[in-house]
């Protein structure tokens, strides 16, 4: 049986964090927990895994994860200052992770024209020992796929993708 792609990337993914003692947590909007889950199909995720929040509602994004109301009012909570907060708000939550992604997107039905199939992921980093995290990439991706499950898979599939390539050659934390 062939493994598909991402399950590779995933798999790539866990021996570099695991290689350089880092840690990641995730927090999800479109993809509603599927990277979480392609990243917990690799044996021995959880040496280099936290979790992942998936906050899906704007009200979750603040209660769960401390993402201003302000952010999410002025921004709406698919754009790339809301990722960004959710990002650098999961690492002050999750005190264990050195890296925390996010990704947030409107993947239709419904969705403006302008915004429709577009997703936002951002990074952020923790020096060991200190408390809070800084934005160090985020990125706006624009999505092939049509259908709504589609989106979703392609949408964890990038942000695996993006996560590997955003860490190579960085300093370990």
């Amino acid at each position: 049986m062939t493994v598909p792609s991402v399950f590779a990337d995933a798999s790539t993914l866990v021996d570099r964090f695991r290689e350089s003692g880092w840690r990641l947590a995730l927090a999800e909007s479109c993809t509603c927990g599927m990277a979480a889950a392609m990243i917990g199909r690799v044996a021995g995720a959880s040496d280099v895994f936290c979790g992942s929040a998936v906050t899906y509602r704007e009200s979750a994004k603040s209660e769960w994860l401390g993402v201003d109301p302000g952010t999410l009012r002025q921004f709406a909570a698919e754009s790339r200052q809301t990722t960004d907060e959710m990002a650098g708000c999961l690492l002050r939550r999750t005190s264990e992770a050195d890296w925390g992604a996010a990704i947030t997107g409107h993947l239709g039905p419904g969705a403006p024209l302008e915004i429709d199939g577009h997703v936002f992921v951002s990074l952020a980093n923790r020096e060991r020992g200190a408390s809070e995290g800084r934005l160090v990439a985020n990125r706006e991706f624009v999505l092939a796929s049509e259908t709504r499950i589609e989106r979703q898979i392609e949408a964890a599939e990038i942000m695996i993708r993006w996560i590997l390539n955003e860490t190579v050659g960085r300093v370990g934390s």
